[in-house]
């Protein structure tokens, strides 16, 4: 996914890394570069940073590592492992058990499953981060971590302009997604490889090459496209069904569907 602005105002742009993927963010406006642009930008990069040393299934001394491994009990971890859980918890039921934070053990003859929240974090992280950016003032911000967008414009402010990759190169566009204050997530395997699976049977999803959610939220943007990606074919029946904005769905040959859901059927 790549972003671009648009519109006179002052625009700069930081880049770093951190919970193994890439995190950028655009400012635009008057703290696009002063020092307290900079501060804010650091605060985003210290709290992603916390949250990869809380939830990191790649580091066996982070929090969620000890607590698959019984070391801890819940109420033994910070408080936002149960709200990330509790959202998963939510995400499963409402995907017909598609997404959740339990996963199979690929392989194992015994079905075990492991602690996997990252369904959940990244989109939850981002938009948590981003309230440090919300405080500048005459200040339009867009961050991107790992691909999944918050933005924010102010009412005179052009809309951020959000680029959807073509799954099947990566340096073709689908779609270009102008936003002014939400969230555009996608769930895919172009860039991390089959790390997708159906949490009901652990297998690859068929049918389904990428899911994008524009949405008001990147939690549930996040949330809603990789469960999305969980129901396959059917990704973008179960979408009409959700309380996003929109939805652009890729098949493997390339076809690209755009959900608009059902807002009686959403509402509930």
């Amino acid at each position: 996914m790549s972003t671009t602005a648009a519109g006179r105002r002052p625009l700069h742009r930081y880049v770093e890394h951190v919970m193994g993927m890439p995190v950028s963010l655009a400012l635009r406006g008057r703290h696009a570069a002063t020092d307290e642009g900079r501060a804010a930008w650091a605060a985003v990069m210290d709290e992603l940073a916390e949250v990869d040393r809380v939830f990191s299934t790649y580091r066996a001394d982070s929090v969620i590592s000890r607590l698959d491994r019984g070391e801890l009990d819940l109420a033994a971890c910070p408080a936002v492992v149960a709200e990330v859980l509790a959202l998963g918890e939510r995400a499963s039921a409402e995907s017909d058990g598609g997404f959740s934070t339990s996963l199979p053990v690929p392989g194992d003859p015994a079905g075990r499953r492991r602690l996997d929240p990252s369904g959940v974090v990244k989109g939850w992280a981002a938009e948590r981060a981003a309230r440090h950016l919300a405080r500048l003032d005459a200040t339009d911000h867009c961050l991107s971590v790992g691909g999944d967008v918050t933005c924010r414009a102010d009412r005179g402010s052009a809309p951020w302009r959000i680029g959807v990759e073509d799954p099947r190169d990566p340096s073709r566009l689908v779609a270009v997604v102008p936003v002014r204050t939400g969230a555009v997530a996608t769930s895919g395997t172009v860039h991390r490889g089959a790390h997708l699976v159906d949490a009901r049977t652990g297998r690859a999803p068929v049918g389904v090459a990428s899911v994008t959610v524009i949405g008001p939220s990147l939690t549930w943007a996040d949330i809603d496209a990789t469960a999305a990606y969980a129901q396959g074919a059917g990704a973008a029946a179960w979408l009409r069904t959700r309380p996003v904005d929109s939805a652009l769905v890729v098949a493997p040959d390339g076809g690209v569907t755009t959900v608009v859901p059902d807002r009686r059927s959403a509402a509930g």
